[in-house]
């Protein structure tokens, strides 16, 4: 019976956010307070709540400080270069643009928190996809993945938690899987690079001010002192210039708008202009009055001595963001007017992130402890025929897909790994190759609805979660597929 209402909440939840009939945060809420009733546990929802929520409060607390921090960097121009450096590299083309998107996250993704991969990843590559008028279902779909693969590294947490769930030495799991993980994160940007073409195709090859030397000498330009941006591909897609703060317009293969004045930009530098204001969204304006650029040196010391003390784990991530967050408002805006503005204008992306979270902690908290995840995953491994037993290590690795999706990380790997492990010992499959295996998933694992992270993902980038759910699983659940048959074919796993 439990094991039914299970998998019936999960696929009522994810059902009701594609369909957009429910908001996600109302869905997390309602829909597992409903099945409680249904399981007849509903006089100990108020108990499975609370120990939700207290699981998940460091979480949210992390993503509160770490919004406010990196919300500030971003005001200061500590990643201004940064999206500069990309503008450059990519030259409006869509392929460019998604496929440094999956090289970013994936550079990025070397500190082991998703949360502060997807933070500066949307921030450097928003703007640049508002201009250009790229799908940001895209952006997310690319960064979630490329942050999966990688997630898998020692300190990243499910390579951990497999080691000591088996009683194995991480090093052990994770060295002998660079070769597998090496293809999936290929895999990543071949993906990217394909969906790029897509773009492409879309909406053209676009040319932007400073670039006029690059296009064909048959093409059409038009007068020097307006921001443009011409399709050289399919489309024809053309903006003309406005003033800050409104909208040009577009026409041809795909949608967007316009960009800024260049009167106010002499050198017409689009490397040094990533669309300031797009569609009344701001970006990051090379004249923005938060700007400091001599702290910009320490604002880089700050960031940097505070990813390497997360890697070190120096103090718990949550306090680290805290201070962090402190020290940056206080250098950075020593007045009391300005510090209250900047924490105003990150408020909205600090509500929306921690109500999620504590919305998710009353879907995980009644998962937990009503028994329901522990009679799905009883179930998932009873449905095993006897005969898979010496492939044991290929079953972990197919599991682990929809498992590592369904539940919490911890829940997997201290709930369901060890009972696999068991059963392919039994069948002379070491604990190693078990837990490799596991380590399929996180592809697919970082795009679930479980993983506070995500919401920081799409509530950035201003996507809906069932948008991005419906585009992100498949690619997702294929990488994981290519990891771990890759796995197989150099006989890792």
């Amino acid at each position: 019976m439990l094991t039914f209402l299970g998998f019936a909440m999960i696929a009522t939840f994810l059902v009701l956010i594609m369909m957009k009939k429910m908001s996600p945060i109302a869905a997390l809420v309602l829909i597992p307070a409903l099945f409680c009733v249904f399981a007849g546990k509903g006089a100990h929802l108020g108990d499975y709540v609370i120990d939700g929520v207290g699981k998940l409060a460091p979480t949210a607390a992390m993503l509160m400080f770490a919004i406010v921090y990196f919300g500030v960097m971003i005001d200061v121009g500590l990643f201004d270069p940064i999206v500069r450096g990309i503008l450059r590299f990519c030259k409006a083309d869509p392929v460019r643009v998604v496929v440094g998107t999956a090289v970013l996250a994936a550079i990025v993704s070397l500190d082991g928190d998703g949360s502060t991969t997807f933070m500066i990843t949307v921030s450097a590559m928003y703007p640049l996809y508002k201009r250009l008028g790229l799908s940001l279902v895209v952006m997310t779909g690319v960064a979630a993945t490329a942050n999966g693969v990688m997630n898998t590294l020692p300190w990243g947490g499910p390579t951990a938690r497999a080691a000591t769930a088996l009683k194995v030495d991480a090093s052990d799991i994770f060295v002998p899987m660079i070769p597998a993980l090496a293809v999936g994160l290929l895999f990543v940007f071949g993906l990217a690079y394909v969906l790029g073409l897509k773009e492409r195709r879309r909406i053209g090859t676009l040319v932007m001010p400073g670039d006029d030397a690059e296009q064909p000498a048959a093409e059409a330009v038009e007068p020097a002192g307006e921001r443009l941006l011409v399709a050289t591909g399919s489309a024809t897609a053309t903006s003309t210039g406005s003033a800050p703060g409104s909208a040009g317009s577009r026409t041809g293969g795909g949608s967007g708008s316009g960009a800024s004045d260049p009167a106010a930009d002499p050198a017409g530098d689009p490397a040094a202009d990533p669309s300031p204001y797009e569609g009344g969204v701001q970006g990051l304006d090379p004249r923005r009055a938060t700007l400091r650029p001599r702290l910009y040196w320490f604002n880089a010391g700050l960031t940097v001595a505070l990813l390497a003390a997360m890697i070190t784990e120096l103090l718990p991530i949550p306090v680290l963001f805290l201070l962090g967050a402190a020290l940056a408002l206080t250098v950075n805006f020593p007045h009391m007017p300005d510090q209250k503005a900047r924490i105003a204008a990150h408020a909205d992306n600090v509500l929306n992130v921690a109500g999620m979270v504590f919305a998710a902690a009353v879907f995980t908290g009644v998962l937990s402890g009503t028994g329901m995840v522990k009679h799905m995953a009883d179930w998932l491994v009873g449905v095993v025929p006897e005969g898979m037993g010496p492939h044991m290590a290929l079953v972990t690795g197919l599991l682990s897909l929809p498992l590592t999706y369904f539940m919490s990380n911890d829940g997997f790997y201290f709930g369901v790994l060890p009972v696999l492990a068991e059963a392919g010992a039994a069948h002379g499959v070491s604990p190693l190759e078990i837990a490799r295996a596991a380590l399929v998933g996180q592809a697919l694992h970082m795009s679930s609805p479980l993983v506070p992270a995500v919401y920081v993902l799409v509530g950035m980038a201003k996507v809906e979660f069932g948008d991005h759910t419906r585009f992100t699983v498949k690619w997702a659940a294929l990488t994981s597929l290519v990891v771990l048959g890759a796995g197989m074919l150099f006989g890792i796993i």
